[in-house]
């Protein structure tokens, strides 16, 4: 019987010991040529992240997901519930390029554009590097009883940590309430928003603990993103991945020896340093092939990078690669899974560009009054209305009437003739309409109804206006 591979480390995961309990990872800082690219990538997103909600386009917050009030802006462009279709195609559309971009490139947006990576590896770790040190230092500093040097270290740490976690959870509310109402909240006081100091300090304890104790387990156990990727993989898509057929070889691996030629030695390239091992921060072997846990960092890429430049092999043992790559030598092929899942995302960005265009700026509802019949008013026939008027827009409507488009008739409104809309406000009341009953060709007819502002006009509405049922 043919000798399997050693599967066993699928069995359990680098964080956890044999015995159950976490496993904390301390791994050593990288550097390279992969990791200069993703500092800048994280800047330049962490910079989008926090300007995001402070950023207005025509009045509106760029970014805001208004949960408790079910408004929502995206790109500037405002979303009522009256518009959450248009907000699901949305989110379909972000589900089928995460969905197409992990067939082609594997688990690469945790990696390079995820929020709690960016957050853990570009700020929390790297103030962790610069207080306590580097792997090693790390490592002695958890082992070192509670010393001066260790409260010091520790507590100027956990405190930058709170810091930084209260400056998060500042945008994220930002995000949920709005940047002027945040900003109006801190001017006016905690005393009066006591309510929102409360959830301000849950958002920063969660964020505390995500960043300080839980940190890699989220992408382990609590991101369904793993579990996903492990269903989209296949062996034509580009991971980060080790050249098991250079590294191994026929003899396998093997510590490095100046002294021999090791490419007539049958040894494969990998020199077993475990320095892949190192500098993982999610604490697994590359060299097992492609794993849940892996976040596509490339921390492993640049670091046996380095170890090959210093024993003189080519680089490249760990790389962006395909399994039919390493294996077959075979190149990348835009197979037909990745041609229809980019079908799809083609047409729903189509879809979603068509209900953008077809969007109104004001959205008008006019129902006749249930349980209402039409009234005689001498020769002419009047039903009882009620409307509804959302301004989706950043600027106020002072003067909004009714005409009637495609027949003639009045139309009252209770109480002012001329209605006033706020900026993303919205306005009900009651209105009647009149018409001759010699117009009316039979019991129910459509109506359209103009919306103006002044003299501009901004929407046309339909309804149904009832009347005698007519025996010519």
């Amino acid at each position: 019987m043919a000798n399997l591979p050693d599967e066993s480390f699928r069995d359990t995961i680098g964080t956890i010991d044999e015995e159950g309990h976490r496993r904390f990872i301390f791994p050593k800082k990288p550097s390279g040529k992969f990791y200069d690219y993703r500092k800048w990538v994280s800047y330049f997103l962490l910079l989008i992240l926090v300007a995001n909600p402070f950023v207005k386009i025509n009045g509106n917050q760029f970014m805001m997901f208004n949960v408790l009030e079910r408004r929502f802006n995206i790109f500037g462009f405002p979303f009522w519930p009256q518009d959450f279709y248009i907000f699901v195609v949305f989110m379909i559309v972000g589900v089928v390029f995460v969905v197409l971009f992990t067939v082609i490139f594997g688990r690469i947006f945790c990696g390079w554009i995820c929020p709690q990576t960016i957050f853990l590896e570009m700020v929390f770790r790297r103030i962790e590097y610069w207080i306590e040190g580097d792997r090693g230092a790390q490592i002695r500093l958890s082992k070192q009883e509670w010393n001066a040097e260790k409260i010091r270290k520790k507590g100027l740490k956990w405190f930058l940590f709170f810091i930084i976690s209260f400056f998060i959870a500042n945008v994220f509310l930002a995000y949920l309430i709005g940047s002027d109402v945040l900003i109006h909240m801190v001017e006016e006081g905690p005393e009066n928003h006591v309510s929102t100091l409360i959830s301000l300090g849950i958002f920063t304890g969660v964020f505390y603990f995500v960043f300080v104790w839980f940190r890699e387990q989220v992408c382990i156990i609590a991101c369904p993103y793993g579990r996903l990727q492990g269903v989209l993989l296949d062996n034509k898509s580009i991971n980060v991945a080790y050249d098991y057929v250079r590294g191994e070889k026929e003899l396998g691996r093997a510590k490095f020896n100046k002294q021999e030629d090791r490419a007539a030695s049958g040894k494969g390239d990998c020199i077993d340093c475990k320095q892949c091992v190192h500098v993982c921060p999610t604490g697994i072997d590359i060299r097992n092939g492609v794993q849940l846990e892996c976040i596509n960092c490339t921390a492993c890429i640049d670091e046996c990078n380095t170890i090959m430049d210093s024993v003189g092999l080519p680089q490249g043992l760990i790389r962006y690669a395909s399994e039919d790559e390493i294996e077959k030598k075979a190149k990348f092929k835009f197979t037909t899974r990745m041609k229809g899942y980019t079908a799809v995302l083609v047409i729903l960005i189509g879809v979603l560009t068509g209900l953008l265009f077809l969007r109104t700026e004001v959205e008008t509802t006019i129902l006749r009054l249930p349980g209402q019949l039409f009234q005689h008013k001498g020769d002419k026939i009047s039903n009882i209305y009620t409307f509804k008027i959302i301004n989706k827009t950043s600027r106020d409507f002072d003067s909004i009437h009714f005409v009637l488009h495609n027949i003639k008739g009045n139309i009252k409104i209770v109480g002012e003739p001329h209605l006033h809309v706020l900026k993303q406000g919205m306005i009900e009341g009651t209105l009647f309409i009149e018409i001759n009953q010699f117009l009316l060709d039979n019991d129910k007819t459509k109506l359209e109804i103009e919306v103006y502002n002044k003299n501009k006009k901004i929407e046309t509405t339909r309804t149904n206006f009832l009347s005698p049922r007519s025996f010519d």
